[in-house]
């Protein structure tokens, strides 16, 4: 018992989502100069549950230079040297790997199990695939919550006091990205009190440039979680983006001016309103796919803080373009 409480205050002592926190110390280990008899030995004395899936092989400072999965040990000749089965090229994570990364190092290279070594690649321990399995629905979990504006960590049975802090500070950001965009309505108010049909259609381009970007965010933050998103696949995806916003914008643009034109019989105002959505739909591109990435460069978490930032540029860009575009033009409109 106090062995493993040992363990487990060791454990304690690494930071708090990192590999060293999630690993068991527990595992089978055995020197490069064994044979596979002596492995298998070592393997029948080790205490059940540990080295379930492959067997370290270290040198006489612990480092790790190589794995051997049981069932190759199994199948050779029992005077076999270890070194003659081993796998020499390791994949392993840092004691100090987010476990974010870990879990996309597992994910990538299909295992069961990765090895958790020092700086100087002396093994520390190793993490299942259980506990991976846990790690990505946490992340999962996180993401979706923090996109929502919601702290990571809530769940449904938080006491009010414990919820209101973490919620409130999102929403007074939100209601002070609010304002900047009521101000941006301001400056139009003589074009709204002298044309009161231009309030009609605003919330449908402030509502069509925040499911877009919201929809363009979701997908590079959700890469950027996957490791997907990089520098070298931006362009690409900047491309797709701006593609789908020039497409989708011109089919909905041509929908609303229509709807617009048979609701008011105002040709032009229809032809403004199609405009103001075509453009705020490529700046939905633009800006749902540039602004998480900035976040992450910065230090800042992308899920958390995209929803609120994003749909700010979205509503004051399609308000300005939208009221701008009748103010210039409203002496035709009248």
């Amino acid at each position: 018992e106090e062995e493993k409480a040992e363990e487990v205050q060791e454990l304690l002592e690494y930071t708090e989502g990192t590999a060293g926190r999630l690993m068991s110390p527990e595992f089978v280990a055995v020197r490069e100069e064994a044979t596979v008899a002596q492995a298998i030995e070592h393997i029948r004395k080790a205490a059940p549950g540990e080295g379930d899936f492959y067997l370290y092989v270290v040198d006489d400072h612990d480092h790790l230079v190589g794995v051997v999965p049981l069932h190759r040990l199994l199948a050779a000749e029992a005077a076999t040297p270890i070194n003659a089965i081993r796998t020499e090229d390791v994949e392993s994570v840092r004691v100090d790997t987010d476990q974010e990364e870990v879990a996309r190092v597992v994910q990538h290279y299909n295992l069961i199990q990765i090895p958790v070594v020092d700086v100087n690649r002396r093994l520390l321990g190793t993490i299942g695939v259980d506990d991976i399995i846990d790690v990505i629905r946490e992340e999962a979990t996180e993401d979706i919550q923090r996109l929502g504006g919601v702290a990571g960590d809530e769940t449904v049975l938080d006491s009010p006091r414990a919820v209101f802090p973490k919620r409130n500070i999102w929403r007074l950001i939100n209601l002070g990205t609010a304002v900047l965009a009521a101000s941006v309505i301001g400056l139009f108010e003589s074009s709204i009190q002298t044309l009161a049909t231009l309030a009609v259609f605003m919330p449908i381009v402030a509502s069509m440039g925040g499911i877009a970007t919201t929809q363009t965010a979701t997908v590079v933050v959700r890469g950027i979680a996957l490791g997907d998103m990089t520098a070298s696949v931006l362009r690409r995806v900047l491309y797709k983006e701006l593609w789908l916003g020039v497409a989708t914008g011109a089919l909905n643009g041509l929908v609303i001016a229509a709807i617009a034109y048979l609701w008011k019989g105002q040709l032009l105002l229809s032809l403004i309103l199609g405009v103001a959505l075509v453009a705020n739909m490529i700046v939905a591109a633009v800006v749902g796919t540039l602004i998480p990435i900035a976040l992450k460069t910065s230090r800042v978490d992308p899920a958390i803080a995209s929803s609120v930032i994003i749909t700010t540029f979205t509503d004051v860009f399609g308000f300005f373009s939208f009221l701008g575009l009748a103010t210039l033009l409203i002496r035709f409109l009248l």
